[in-house]
């Protein structure tokens, strides 16, 4: 598809005011490529770190854009399939690119969303998630339900054996409190996949409550190579 050269222009120089990215770099760098690839990968044109922050902010800020357009256009969030619970996690999850990023939404006993809080925040292949914190957000606002989410930054959208994994620990930790686990959802690039959708999200508890700190590997391209998945 042809594009605009008006709109490309006043993109390039809105990004290069918000960014201090030059304006004449980004313009080489969109002769044979796609502008959004500047904000989804900003690595690709070595952004000093001053620049790289504000591109993390300006996609924040895309992102709570993106959310308070589905609270503005509903009173209450309710998530009802894995396609809406998938669409808000992108809304919040999809800028995200140098950073994974764990969240989760508490759901009331209508399956409306509580609270959405970022548990955990790490490097591009790798974050720490500390299941007291989330049992302790979880009494507070007395949920009845959660979804857990996070960003697999340039990697796959299949769900690592180390998410599976997690998955099971929070259920092992919430089932006998009689709170639901609903759905596990991965945000890779502008697209998601979810762990109820594809009938692996888990119901039941295997083990103990353990409460140990759990760490989240990314699903990256080389593991994607050597991961085969369960058919299910």
């Amino acid at each position: 598809m042809k594009r605009d050269i008006r709109h490309t222009e006043k993109f390039l120089k809105g990004l290069t005011a918000l960014t201090g990215l030059p304006y004449k770099k980004l313009q080489q760098y969109v002769q044979g490529n796609n502008p959004f690839n500047i904000l989804e990968h900003p690595r690709i044109l070595e952004p000093n770190e001053r620049q790289l922050e504000k591109i993390g902010l300006l996609n924040e800020f895309i992102a709570s854009y993106n959310v308070l357009k589905i609270y503005e256009s509903n009173e209450k969030i309710t998530f009802n399939s894995s396609t809406v619970a998938g669409q808000y996690f992108l809304a919040l999850l999809g800028g995200m690119k140098d950073k994974e990023r764990f969240m989760v939404a508490f759901l009331d006993n209508g399956n409306n969303i509580i609270e959405t809080k970022t548990m955990s925040e790490g490097s591009i292949g790798q974050a720490a998630v500390y299941p007291r914190e989330i049992l302790k957000y979880a009494l507070a606002c007395d949920c009845k339900s959660m979804i857990l989410a996070h960003n697999h930054p340039g990697g796959s959208n299949n769900f690592s054996p180390e998410d599976r994994a997690l998955t099971q620990r929070i259920v092992d930790i919430f089932h006998p409190l009689d709170i639901k686990i609903l759905d596990h959802i991965i945000v890779c690039g502008t697209g998601f996949s979810s762990m109820a959708e594809r009938g692996i999200i888990p119901h039941q508890c295997k083990s103990t409550a353990n409460y140990e700190t759990i760490s989240l590997s990314a699903m990256t391209e080389e593991k994607q190579k050597r991961y085969i998945p369960e058919r299910v």
